[in-house]
């Protein structure tokens, strides 16, 4: 048995996406920049994607832009976001993507902004009250924050934060990378300005992207070289993952409670069985269903001497996850997340991530080989 639990870096492509996909690949092949009846058919396809989208998520079409990724969306929204406006001050944490975390650490280097991050307790959660306090004492603040921590899982509450960069006039960028497919998102309730996705962490194609800007904000390009996504990227767009994108997304919405609550009992079954099988194991993040992604389990292990070894004996049981270790020195190339959160750096630590195609039997099948690497008897 080969059993993947690496959700959260991508997820297995939908037979239905692929299907859809295809479809396109085969009788669509022209440019949809071009005016002819081959580009007009192709244009349609996007536009036809971008209302679905739009539809899904409550907004306008005219505010969703496609990208080749959560990364040039995040990088987008980010530098765009704050030069464009005229924004000297960046409020974000260190448990943040790299797309985000480098972007802002360019900028700082560059003397173009200065960045305050935010205090985090050591389930990942973030601190309000300071959230509040930055707001009121400096001028107006580009606030970036991810609703799902990728590694821990941790939730942040978007709404009580949209609610206070509203009051204080801030921008708020929100990665929804790991949540978007996942939970429902109102954007026209959600008090957000810039919302960012990628399309293979809900089974859809891998390269494809969206960007939401609401219609308040106004940004210049970010890629300059053509007219396409009206005038605000340029390149040839990617039909066949635009359409498989929503598609995906289409899809994830339709069957989102039932996928959920089969993924959250594989999460709760896998938390009991750790904790009845593994003595000393401890979970990064929070694990409970309401303040954390249900599609995202941290665990860290007793210490052993086989640390630096237990992704690669997973990989050879059978068992593909990802995860490391906290930064033990300055030069350790660790998970920054960990690390930013207290966690042991002598324990080894795996992220399980799940999706709606694991099951019951292959957490079984997990939790044997655990057992038998941690030499757990039964």
């Amino acid at each position: 048995m080969r059993v993947y639990l690496d959700n959260a870096a991508t997820t297995p492509l939908d037979a239905e996406v692929m299907k859809t996909m295809c479809n396109v690949m085969e009788s669509h092949y022209g440019n949809p920049s071009s005016i002819h009846a081959h580009g007009r058919e192709s244009r349609a396809l996007i536009e036809k994607a971008r209302k679905t989208v739009a539809n899904l998520l409550h907004t306008s079409p005219a505010e969703i832009f496609f990208t080749s990724s959560g990364t040039e969306a995040d990088n987008t929204a980010i530098r765009c976001g704050m030069i464009d406006n005229g924004i000297k001050h960046a409020i974000t944490t260190r448990l943040e993507h790299h797309a985000v975390l480098h972007t802002f650490e360019a900028m700082e280097k560059a003397g173009d902004i200065k960045v305050s991050y935010l205090d985090v307790d050591s389930k990942g959660n973030i601190d309000y009250n300071q959230l509040e306090s930055l707001l009121q004492n400096n001028e107006r603040s580009f606030v970036s924050l991810m609703q799902a921590n990728n590694e821990i899982g941790t939730l942040t509450d978007i709404v009580r934060v949209g609610d206070l960069c509203e009051q204080y006039n801030a921008i708020f960028h929100c990665d929804t990378v790991q949540t978007m497919g996942h939970y429902p998102h109102d954007l026209g309730k959600l008090k957000i300005h810039f919302l960012t996705c990628a399309a293979h962490k809900f089974h859809g194609p891998k390269g494809v992207g969206f960007l939401y800007i609401n219609h308040k904000i106004k940004i210049k390009p970010f890629i300059y070289g053509g007219a396409q996504e009206r005038n605000m990227r340029g390149g040839t767009e990617n039909l066949y993952g635009i359409v498989g994108l929503a598609k995906a997304l289409e899809l994830a919405y339709a069957h989102m409670s039932e996928h959920q609550a089969q993924i959250q009992s594989l999460k709760s079954y896998m938390i009991a069985q750790l904790k009845a099988d593994i003595p000393g194991v401890e979970f990064n993040g929070e694990i409970a269903p309401d303040t954390s992604l249900y599609t995202v389990l941290n665990v860290s292990f007793p210490e052993t001497d086989m640390a630096d070894m237990l992704l690669f004996n997973l990989d050879i049981a059978g068992i593909s996850a990802s995860g490391g270790s906290a930064c033990s020195s300055g030069t350790d190339i660790g998970s920054h997340v960990l690390t930013a959160i207290g966690a042991s750096s002598t324990r080894p630590s795996v992220r399980f991530s799940f999706s709606k195609y694991n099951t019951q039997q292959e957490i079984d099948f997990v939790m044997t080989k655990l057992k038998d690497l941690f030499a757990v008897k039964a």
